[in-house]
């Protein structure tokens, strides 16, 4: 598995940008047919030379000793099996031509930016007032791989909720981003407009993913929004964003949603009088009569173990939660959901009932599907 390449990948590259663009007959740029498509290659080389004792670069120019060079191999190979193809399966070929000039399209509008947005960000890198940063990086060349591993950013939902987590977070591992408030709608939105935007301007600088995801500084990046509607609608407005612009980031599994408790159910006479002490039971952060409670379930069976001295708090901001409470619930054992993206995942039509204009047709859904909790017992 040649992580960085070789001759046989640029080869690969190569075939594959000429043999799209002699099909069209157009001149595209090849970075315009490249962007978007997903592909590998493996093929079987006798003898073959690495270019480092980590064998993760291929420095082979030939198949064997008497076979044709690696290039031509490939070459003729993808011409024949390319061409053929897109020949026999014409709507395959007319979404290809489509994506190459929307990306033709989309590099021309950024062209007139690029600079300005780069240095910019160069800026931004120096001196990010939103970022509150920890001392180990997944991108650091040297260091503890267990600590890079672990190495996280919250990504929060104003200062004041960010500012629990700041008091009692791990500073080696775990830096804060905290959002000025509901970010931007880039459903739909042109790039060029989308990198002009200062917040996610702060927040690509953060993450240092400007250039290439693989520069990107946290293992986790964990998404820690309210547990209300304005949360959940901050945490879907980043969710498009990250879809649209770095799929990747989803892909390779580095983006969580952090659960925190909505309740906290506590003996509130026996709390006053012996304090809290932190312990595991049933594998929910509690004291011997104070429970937090993460589903309407967990608050029930809380409310049946303490009976009718159970105090029921709805949690409705990650403000309201103290530091010392909330130090169990970003530790080792904290809540993560990780973000997944499946291939029958359908992301366009998604985003677009979800995020896009149409908003009669989701007022409709909701007033379909809305269900009517009772807070009676909550205070």
């Amino acid at each position: 598995h040649t992580t960085q390449g070789g001759t046989h990948l640029s080869a690969f590259r190569e075939a594959v940008s000429r043999t799209i663009k002699e099909y069209f007959g157009k001149n595209f740029e090849y970075s315009d047919i490249r962007n978007g498509i997903v592909a590998a290659i493996s093929i079987k080389v006798e003898e073959p030379v690495f270019e480092s004792q980590t064998k993760t670069k291929l420095g082979s120019r030939d198949m064997g000793p008497e076979g044709p060079t690696v290039a031509k191999f490939i070459g003729d190979f993808i011409k024949k099996e390319l061409d053929n193809y897109l020949h026999i399966n014409l709507d395959t070929a007319d979404i290809l031509l489509k994506k190459i000039l929307e990306n033709e399209k989309e590099r021309k509008a950024m062209a007139g930016v690029t600079k300005a947005v780069r240095e910019k960000a160069k800026k931004i890198a120096i001196h990010n007032k939103k970022l509150l940063d920890c001392r180990v990086h997944l991108s650091d060349p040297k260091g503890d791989e267990d600590k890079k591993e672990a190495s996280s950013i919250f990504i929060t939902e104003g200062d004041s909720a960010a500012g629990s987590i700041t008091k009692i977070r791990d500073v080696e591992t775990q830096a804060v981003f905290s959002l000025r408030g509901k970010p931007l709608n880039t459903y739909g939105m042109p790039l060029v407009d989308v990198y002009k935007n200062d917040e996610f301007a702060l927040l690509r600088a953060a993450l240092n993913i400007e250039d290439s995801i693989d520069d990107l500084r946290y293992n986790k990046v964990i998404i820690a929004t309210d547990a209300d509607v304005d949360g959940m609608h901050i945490r879907l407005l980043l969710l498009t964003y990250i879809l649209q612009f770095f799929p990747d980031l989803i892909k390779k599994g580095h983006v969580y949603v952090l659960q925190t408790p909505l309740f906290r159910v506590r003996n509130k006479k026996t709390t006053r009088r012996a304090g809290t002490r932190q312990s595991k039971k049933s594998g929910k952060e509690s004291t011997d009569d104070t429970y937090y409670c993460y589903t309407d379930e967990e608050r029930v069976t809380a409310i049946n173990k303490l009976g009718a001295n159970a105090e029921i708090t709805r949690f409705k901001g990650l403000g309201e939660i103290s530091p010392e409470e909330f130090r169990g619930f970003i530790g080792p054992d904290m809540r993560l959901d990780r973000v997944t993206l499946r291939k029958e995942d359908a992301v366009a039509e998604l985003l677009e009932f979800y995020m896009g204009k149409n908003t009669v047709e989701r007022q409709n859904f909701i007033i379909d599907n809305l269900v009517v909790e009772d807070d009676s017992q909550i205070s």
